[in-house]
């Protein structure tokens, strides 16, 4: 199995960058697509990016599209959530994954969850 730590997380104001990062250890990282979802209150889990194993091919919600980037370093065991143009309703908890499948955007397809690290935009 795998353990994902995620960090980066904090306050920024509407239109100002984040980079979120998340850190695994465990099993051989390169074996898993990974992904980020989000959750804001009172809300389900949502996906925001997904990348493949090696980093070829990306996938993103129509509603960051354009503004985040999902990346992969897999030297260094970790995935990459650069946020850009960001509003106030990026607000959420942000949660990195690891799925044993092929790149998707479903939850269900995510075996493996980190902790989550919470980004608040201020307008």
């Amino acid at each position: 199995q795998v353990q994902l730590v995620e960090s980066g997380g904090g306050l920024v104001q509407a239109g100002g960058s984040l980079r979120l990062s998340c850190a695994a250890s465990g099993r051989t990282f390169s074996s898993y697509a990974m992904g980020w979802f989000r959750q804001a209150p009172g809300k389900e889990r949502e996906f925001v990016a997904g990348i493949s194993r090696s980093g070829v091919y990306t996938y993103y919600a129509d509603s960051v599209k354009g503004r985040f980037t999902i990346s992969r370093d897999n030297a260094k065991n970790t995935v990459y959530l650069q946020m850009d143009s960001l509003k106030p309703e990026d607000t959420a908890i942000y949660y990195c994954a690891a799925s044993e499948d092929s790149l998707g955007y479903r939850t269900a397809g995510y075996k493996y969850w980190g902790q989550g690290t919470q980004v608040t935009v201020s307008s």
